[in-house]
């Protein structure tokens, strides 16, 4: 389940609630987003104190009620109140994310939920259309599907462009500078239905374009991993590549919350996969890249993987070594199906 479907199930959860329990007004959303610093879970809302408000109720009487629907949809492994009546979800999660990208590689991400289906992509000339198209020719394949003269037809419209922000020679006033990439993240940020956001002087400012971010903390997983091959840390086995066994730690190793928001972030990327390839929507993938590279670089500044000074390796640095690969593997991957470069070196 990622994180759209799950807001989505909370969403269907409350609305449910607020007219079969409390008669109170139906709410035109709800927010889920990641625990804050003492909460709990991969996710948490505060969808029940927003229904007890509407409908006049106690926050923790809605809360419990809303704990035992959430508890038994799909795709969730558990439901916990907090605090006035915060709902914290945990979701339900096959295998180790890490182990599952590392072991996976290339393929991390792909699936066959399309398996047996065959689609025929129909463009317009649109330079839009045709970047959506080759996004969405990748995420059909990776997700199982076939593409054919035969199969069923998905058209692909471009978007006209806000007016002084047109595409193509002559339309618009230095979109045709662009890097590639930029103005590629820039068609398949915004949702298709939507016009993106293309002005030069915002896409090329790097704290205000997350495409800078991402293609950053893939270049910093590869750092890591050529300063583990230099300081001679065996990830694989757990040992120096030349000398003699790495100090174990004191104790057992513990994620922190910011290990656990890198780990859900990794682990979510097949499902958001599927869920841009169902939904021909490449911007679901994007924004979730986004948000990768955030736990990437989240938990790199607040436990560095690499040992300091003289410090020796243990198995906590290997272990943090091992998640920063995956999140490479991820985020290479992600990037490779919106057709953008994931950069080594910056």
């Amino acid at each position: 389940m990622d994180p759209a479907e799950l807001t989505g199930t909370v969403l269907r959860t409350v609305r449910s609630a607020a007219v079969g329990e409390f008669g109170a007004p139906v709410p035109a959303r709800v927010v889920v987003e990641r625990p804050r610093p003492g909460g709990s879970g991969d996710y948490a809302t505060n969808a029940a104190l927003q229904l007890a408000h509407a409908a006049g109720r106690d926050p923790l009487d809605v809360a419990a009620l809303l704990r035992d629907r959430l508890a038994v949809q799909p795709g969730i492994a558990a439901v916990t109140v907090t605090g006035p009546g915060y709902l914290n979800i945990t979701l339900l999660h096959e295998g180790d994310p890490v182990e599952d990208a590392l072991a996976a590689g290339e393929s991390f991400g792909h699936g066959d939920c399309l398996r047996g289906r065959s689609f025929r992509l129909v463009a317009d000339e649109h330079p839009r259309a045709l970047v959506l198209a080759d996004s969405l020719r990748r995420l059909l394949l990776a997700a199982g599907a076939s593409l054919g003269e035969q199969g069923d037809l998905v058209r692909v419209t471009g978007v006209a462009a806000p007016t002084g922000a047109g595409i193509g020679a002559g339309a618009g006033r230095g979109l045709g500078e662009l890097p590639p990439d930029v103005l590629r993240w820039a068609f398949l940020r915004a949702p298709a239905r939507q016009r993106p956001r293309l002005a030069p002087e915002l896409l090329l400012r790097r704290e205000a374009n997350p495409l800078f971010r991402i293609q950053y903390a893939h270049s910093r997983t590869a750092a890591l991993a050529r300063a583990a091959a230099q300081l001679r840390i065996d990830t694989r086995v757990g040992t120096r590549a030349d000398g003699p066994p790495a100090v174990p730690p004191a104790a057992p190793v513990r994620h922190t919350r910011s290990d656990g928001v890198l780990l859900a972030a990794i682990g979510e990327l097949p499902a958001v996969v599927e869920t841009a390839a169902r939904r021909r929507a490449p911007d679901r993938l994007a924004r979730h890249l986004d948000v990768l590279a955030g736990a990437f670089l989240g938990a790199e500044a607040a436990h560095p993987a690499l040992p300091s000074g003289d410090e020796e390796p243990t198995a906590v640095h290997r272990a943090r070594l091992r998640r920063a690969a995956a999140a490479g593997v991820a985020l290479r991957n992600g990037l490779a199906l919106l057709g953008i470069r994931a950069p080594r070196h910056l």
